[in-house]
């Protein structure tokens, strides 16, 4: 017996708002069979004492630790920039006035 019929499907067409033609109806309704059966085989297989998991293997977040290193000074960074201001890189201005 088909886990889903054709009326289920046309059913569900009008709930979402799609037309669909009676072939198409046909071919979903077979398609949407197929994959409740796949379902259903794959809860077969879930048994009690296989806890639900989202994935298959083991995952461990990869981190290192977080240390203070030494890095550029304002002038060391800025000291190949054409132009520089308060400690900042200086760029043409593209929008606008500035405020």
């Amino acid at each position: 017996m088909a886990a889903i019929s054709r009326d289920e499907v046309a059913h569900l067409a009008r709930l979402a708002r799609i037309e669909m033609s009676s072939d198409e109806l046909d071919h979903l309704a077979s398609e949407l069979d197929q994959i409740l059966h796949a379902v259903d085989r794959v809860q077969e297989a879930a048994k009690d004492d296989v806890p639900p998991t989202s994935h298959p293997l083991p995952l461990k977040n990869v981190t290192r630790p977080d240390v203070v290193v030494p890095s550029l000074s304002p002038e060391d960074a800025l000291s190949g920039a054409p132009a520089a201001d308060e400690q900042r890189f200086k760029v043409p201005q593209i929008l606008g006035d500035a405020e």
